[in-house]
């Protein structure tokens, strides 16, 4: 044994050993030579761990501002997809608000929904749709030839347009996609009706836009009733679906008006001053009407508008001769005598009542605009801007102008047409602001997601 010990071949495997580390100080050692290397390797996997997650990749991306956003739907099909799909965009939409812009203004015109035999005929010069475009796309649209395919304009929600021709026909069009459905007749037939259109939240299963029509009947007679026939459509079921709405107080509905929807809400205007509220989601098969706020400057008021306003209150315009008055909609408390804002989550065993927030006189916004060389008295309030409190659109004669009602400013919105003339008493223009959000070529189901990843 000890002469192995001595052996030239022992004696070389023992300097190795010596100039060995022991197995603590070698282990140590190796980290501290690539320490890069497995660090990088292990933050990788944390990152492609996290991001592999949709529920993570969308926390983050709900974080990042919009033109990061844009830029993110290049890293592969699944950010695409994810960015893309509708639950997606309406959550980014409830954080960061919804990215618009003017597409033009739509006109229709009453004198032709629901004639009769012996009534007003549209003049083959004057289009069914007609669309004041403002922008170049919206040019490109009128050009094609797509908008007279769709009937008359009733009402749009989150880019999709709903037209048709009253009682029967409905359409639902998207501007972006370019994509027209025609949904089955309605079973009920209304002489007057009123109608809304619903785009809800489709929640995170479905990436597709699920929408309601509702039309409500409208007994256009002397006296008035507590009771209002509805038919409503889901795209849900593809289905028209008959209900009867009973009302707080004897009550009827303006015929051939279109209700404003917030937050899944409906209103409608009434007869004599009135506000009717319509909650499809409450779950119970009642609507509320309340009192419509009187003004100074427009007791005689002629046009009637209802919108949301900066805060997310309820807002309501009108207009007369001698200018305009924008007020809102607060909720009495019940343990003291201040108010809260109201949320459009309507309760029938509260107190509301109406805050005047704006007024303006038109003489006033003549002497405030001397160059605009307007005095005409066909001046009409058409539609809020969208979550603007202060400013409204406005007609002046033909033109049409923003007027920020706090500083009593005034700017022109140039919008063109083609050559037929406009009958503005008998016509509802209608601002339509597009949605701004990229498009996926890809289908939005979660199967093809997971097949993306």
């Amino acid at each position: 044994m000890d002469n192995a010990k001595n052996s030239p071949r022992a004696a070389s495997a023992s300097a190795s050993a010596s100039n060995r580390p022991s197995g603590n100080t070698g282990s140590s050692h190796s980290l501290e030579s690539f320490p890069s290397h497995r660090g990088k390797r292990m933050v990788s996997d944390s990152i492609h761990s996290a991001l592999a997650c949709d529920d993570i990749l969308t926390e983050i991306l709900l974080r990042l501002p919009e033109k990061s956003i844009f830029k993110l739907i290049l890293v592969s099909k699944r950010w695409l997809s994810l960015i893309c799909n509708f639950s997606f965009r309406r959550s980014y939409e409830k954080q960061w608000g919804a990215h618009t812009r003017l597409f033009g203004f739509f006109v229709c015109n009453f004198l032709y929904i629901d004639r009769p035999q012996d009534g007003v005929r549209r003049p083959r010069s004057e289009p069914a749709l007609p669309l004041l475009s403002t922008c170049q796309e919206s040019d490109d649209l009128v050009s094609s030839g797509i908008l007279r395919k769709l009937g008359y304009f009733i009402d749009y929600s989150d880019g999709l347009l709903l037209c048709g021709r009253h009682p029967k026909h409905y359409y639902i069009w998207d501007s972006v996609t370019k994509y027209r459905r025609q949904l089955p007749q309605p079973q009920k037939h209304y002489k007057y009706l009123c109608t809304a259109f619903i785009t809800e939240d489709p929640g995170p299963d479905c990436g597709d836009i699920v929408y309601r029509v509702v039309r409500a009947n409208c007994e256009c007679r002397v006296d008035v009733i507590n009771t209002i026939s509805i038919e409503t459509f889901s795209s849900r079921t593809w289905t028209w679906k008959q209900s009867t709405l009973v009302c707080s107080s004897d009550f009827a509905l303006s015929p051939w008006t279109v209700g404003t929807v917030i937050k899944e809400v409906i209103y409608w205007f009434g007869t004599y001053r009135s506000l009717a509220i319509y909650d499809p989601g409450f779950g119970e098969r009642r609507i509320t009407s309340i009192k419509l706020p009187t003004g100074k400057l427009t007791q005689d008021y002629e046009d009637s508008i209802l919108g949301v306003s900066s805060d997310g209150l309820l807002q309501y315009g009108q207009s007369g001769k001698l200018g305009l008055e924008t007020w809102v909609l607060f909720k009495e408390q019940d343990d003291s005598s201040s108010s809260s804002s109201y949320t459009i989550e309507f309760d029938t065993h509260c107190e509301y009542r109406w805050m005047l927030r704006h007024k303006l006189s038109y003489k006033d916004l003549w002497k405030q605009n001397p160059n605009s060389g307007l005095r005409s008295k066909e001046t009409q309030i058409l539609s809020f801007i969208r979550r603007n409190s202060d400013s409204v659109f406005i007609r002046l004669g033909t033109s049409i102008y923003q007027c920020n009602i706090r500083s009593k400013s005034l700017e022109v919105t140039p919008y063109h047409h083609g050559d037929f003339s406009i009958p503005w008493d008998f016509c509802k223009v209608v601002p339509y602001f597009q949605k701004i959000w990229p498009q996926s070529p890809f289908p939005t189901s979660p199967n093809t997601v997971k097949q993306l990843l």
